[in-house]
């Protein structure tokens, strides 16, 4: 047998689009929130000398002044402007400088999965955590930072993505039978799915990603070391008379002593039936909406709120110096800083746009919630509003991502607005948020004597054509934070 050995040289041509500092900050400046914005403005503000704080006009003169000489008064939000001299300084020729945002954004995402969940993007698509200003981390953050540290394949990555996406906050798994949905949704088997949500109930906070109050405290109790096999009977068993207080029952039925139940009992309750209690959702905090939508006439009006952003132009001191002429590194340092300042007024326009654009999309997708009210939120995912404005869904998710919209229905977190379906016998499905708020309209109504069981509830709303199990019922209520019907009954 004769072998043959050949060398070859092979050229290849590919353009693609490198992950400057630049982008980087783009796509930071895109998730944060207003009053993260603002303190990473004025941060720039310290740093940069070649950045400069505009003084907003006072707007009550100018609209007086207006009146008096009969014109409109109009706020017109002030451009960014690269005149010749510009150009020449920061290397921008013919717009050579510019970047194609979108273009970037879908090269950047592109290996994302086509997952159907509001959260199913791939962990690559992820921006770097530790670049971000967060004051407040929410639950999904803090369980995706644990997945980026994680060993995982790319299709376990996937999965363990989609679990994190579908929790309530509560911290528990959404769904009747939630690993078998997954897994129709992400085309893998059941078994799969059930291999990586026990890799996700072991991060923290513990007793994640439960599919019920049971698993919620058993995993508790594997991860503590527990070694009363009592307390885990009482959860794996016993869970109904430890609700009613039936103490003497329990210690009947396992033939052991009150002391021994007292002991079990005092275990349990060192427990978290809602182990993300601590991500967002229970302390009272001030919000200042990011964007206004105000009814006018018929129709909607989009206003975004400047209020408190700092107005940010080029120093034209140092653009000066640099044209009177300077060399070596006193020149490059202010080349350096005049095109950081125009990076960065570029990424907050594009920003306030990319926001508007989303904001436009859901007032289309959600047009009867703004007109009626909760009752009427239709089922949405990220990827309808992707679609729709031409933007990949993890964009879409940075977007709606600690933003929020005063409306005529009160003040609402953008992501709100995005809502799994549930069936009706009859007619359109209806958004998840809106059969939890017909939930607590039916409790909020019943007779506290005779409050209305988890089962009655299932009943009341197949009457209005909503098809929806017993446990999910029960979820959702835990999830808005509603004893059960035997906890709520009141005497006299």
């Amino acid at each position: 047998m004769l072998l043959e050995l050949k060398q070859s040289l092979n050229l290849k041509l590919q353009q693609q689009l490198v992950m400057t500092p630049q982008l980087q900050q783009a796509i930071r400046l895109l998730q944060l929130s207003r009053m993260e914005l603002v303190d990473a403005i004025n941060a720039e503000l310290e740093q940069n000398p070649a950045l400069e704080e505009e003084v907003r006009p006072d707007t009550q003169a100018i609209d007086e002044e207006a009146q008096i000489m009969g014109e409109d008064p109009k706020m017109v939000e002030p451009q960014p402007e690269l005149d010749a001299r510009q150009k020449e300084v920061t290397g921008d020729k013919d717009g050579a400088g510019e970047i194609d945002w979108q273009q970037w954004l879908e090269s950047y995402n592109s290996s994302a999965p086509t997952g159907s969940g509001v959260r199913a993007q791939s962990s690559e698509d992820l921006p770097n955590l530790e670049q971000t200003l967060s004051t407040e981390e929410t639950l999904y953050d803090h369980l995706v930072w644990q997945l980026n540290m994680a060993q995982m394949v790319d299709a376990d990555r996937a999965i363990a993505t989609e679990i994190i996406g579908s929790l309530d906050d509560a911290g528990y798994l959404l769904g009747e039978r939630p690993t078998e949905e997954i897994a129709i949704r992400l085309e893998v088997s059941v078994e799969h799915v059930e291999r990586v949500l026990t890799r996700v109930q072991q991060f923290d906070p513990v007793g994640i990603a439960a599919r019920d109050l049971k698993e919620c405290l058993l995993i508790q109790l594997k991860v503590q070391g527990n070694t009363n096999k009592l307390a885990e009977k009482l959860v794996i068993e016993h869970l109904a008379d430890l609700e009613k207080r039936n103490f003497q029952q329990i210690a009947k039925k396992e033939e052991v002593s009150m002391e021994a139940v007292g002991q079990a009992l005092e275990i349990i309750q060192k427990l978290d039936p809602r182990p993300a209690r601590n991500f967002g959702g229970e302390n009272s905090i001030y919000i200042t909406p990011d964007i206004y939508v105000q009814k006018i006439g018929d129709e909607y009006v989009i206003v975004q709120n400047e209020d408190g952003l700092p107005m940010l132009r080029v120093s034209k001191y140092y653009r000066q110096a640099l044209a009177n002429g300077m060399n070596g590194e006193a020149k490059s340092y202010v080349q350096e800083k005049l095109r950081s300042a125009q990076w960065l007024i570029r990424s907050i326009h594009q920003r306030q746009r990319t926001i508007h654009k989303v904001m436009e999309s859901i007032l289309k997708f959600q047009r009867d919630f703004f007109d009626k009210g909760i009752g009427e939120l239709k089922p949405l995912i990220l990827r309808d509003v992707a679609e729709d404005i031409g933007m990949h869904e993890s964009t879409i998710s940075r977007v709606t991502s600690n933003k929020y919209v005063h409306t005529p229905q009160g003040i609402f977190e953008l992501k709100y607005f995005f809502n799994s379906s549930i069936s009706r016998s009859e007619g359109e499905d209806v958004a998840s948020a809106s059969v939890k708020h017909r939930i607590k309209q039916l409790i909020d109504g019943e007779d506290h004597q005779q409050p209305l069981s988890d089962q009655v509830i299932v009943e009341m709303l197949k009457k209005e054509n909503i098809d929806i199990a017993r446990r999910t019922v029960a979820k959702y209520r835990e999830a808005m934070g509603i004893l059960s019907s035997s906890k709520r009954r009141q005497i006299g």
